[in-house]
């Protein structure tokens, strides 16, 4: 099997699927653009790894050469099932495997990242998805307002779309991500009893942050010894922020900003809620890990964003773009210890309900497992005691 994506960044969305994949029976070689974390994830996860350089952004000719890549990869290493992702690699590794004939071929939708474009970038890659969809057998989606969307936009026909159970790459780990005691606090200089609202995830345009930015100016006018913990990493996409907003958080007195984090468990458990203003996603895990940590969540009603969170509930949601609604979200929650306590333990019930590792790694190994003809299948897995 191979599992391809764009940018080796998006490795951090594999984490435990491929091992989960490894460990039903398959022999897993992991594609992406060369970097660190593609190799430190292949070694983690105990598969194989193959740089082939991708562009994320639109260049023809260097386009052209990743597909001629794609193509004699796939060829040698003629594989049984491809799983590619991500416009780019999904594109060019779901038609590369179409030209070949790979038997089995997966378009996993991660998001729509034509919603935050307009004018023919739009139109660039809302073709991009139809043809990664039309070379696929099967398109996986993220989550069902996601797939709903794809329908609206003629990405593929509706049965050829797939959502398993509830959504989520990976689900959660309920058991690294859970309440606790952290010294995140004092690491960065943040008084035990003060407010923090957080924030993780890459520091872009379409993940909200000049709104977040915005709304937490609002924010410290009715709560002045609030905090904005952001952990995540000014990424150099389209999307990238502004020098502008780069310099209000370098400068701003109450703003912690960690850069990339490993594991962002114990920074969780330093926040008191978690806001994620964002444009688009396709299932945001930020969200369910934070819920895993017994916060509630403020996000968007944007595609993906709206599934992980269930309003009045788990959290609150608020229109996308909208700076004071995010502020007014944060009101209601930051002033009330008791909801942000009660909404954190229904976030914490639900998630180990619909979204554990478990849950969700299980139904992928399974679909995966039933692509198969059934004497393949029977080789990989026995269902009485698992993968042979």
């Amino acid at each position: 099997m191979v599992v391809g994506i764009t940018s080796a960044q998006t490795c951090l969305v594999l984490t435990r699927r491929l091992r989960a994949l490894r460990l039903a029976g398959f022999e897993v070689t992991l594609v992406s653009s060369p970097g660190e974390l593609l190799t430190r994830t292949a070694e983690a996860e105990g598969v194989r790894a193959k740089a082939i350089p991708m562009r994320r952004g639109i260049a023809l000719f260097a386009d052209l050469r990743s597909f001629f890549a794609l193509c004699v990869f796939v060829l040698v290493e003629r594989p049984t099932i491809v799983d590619f992702s991500t416009p780019k690699a999904g594109m060019l590794g779901s038609l590369a495997a179409w030209i070949v004939g790979v038997p089995h071929r997966v378009y996993t939708l991660r998001g729509l990242k034509l919603e935050s474009a307009a004018g023919w970038k739009r139109a660039v890659l809302l073709w991009s998805e139809r043809i990664a969809a039309l070379s696929a057998h099967v398109v996986l989606c993220n989550s069902a307002s996601l797939r709903m969307e794809a329908i609206a936009l003629g990405v593929a026909k509706e049965a050829k779309l797939v959502v398993l159970g509830d959504g989520s790459s990976n689900g959660v780990d309920t058991e690294r991500f859970r309440p606790g005691p952290s010294d995140v606090r004092m690491r960065l200089d943040i008084p035990a009893n003060d407010l923090v609202v957080g924030f993780v995830g890459r520091l872009t345009f379409d993940k909200g942050i000049p709104e977040l930015l915005e709304a937490f100016e609002q924010i410290l006018v009715r709560h002045p010894t609030c905090w904005l913990l952001l952990v995540g990493w000014f990424d150099e996409a389209e999307d990238a922020l502004s020098l502008r907003c780069r310099a209000q958080i370098a400068d701003h007195p109450r703003i912690r900003h960690t850069g990339f984090v490993a594991d962002a468990a114990e920074y969780y458990r330093a926040m008191d809620i978690l806001i994620l203003p964002t444009h688009r996603e396709g299932f945001p895990n930020v969200v369910l890990e934070a819920a895993a940590s017994g916060l509630p969540v403020i996000t968007t009603e944007s595609t993906g964003a709206r599934d992980a969170v269930l309003a009045e509930v788990t959290g609150l949601l608020v229109p996308p773009g909208y700076p004071e609604a995010i502020a007014e979200a944060a009101f209601v929650l930051l002033g009330s210890a008791e909801r942000r306590a009660k909404m954190g333990s229904a976030a914490r019930e639900w998630v180990k309900e619909r979204f554990s590792n478990e849950r969700v790694l299980g139904l992928a190994t399974e679909f995966y497992i039933g692509l198969l003809r059934p004497d393949e299948a029977a080789r990989l897995f026995d269902p009485a005691n698992g993968p042979r």
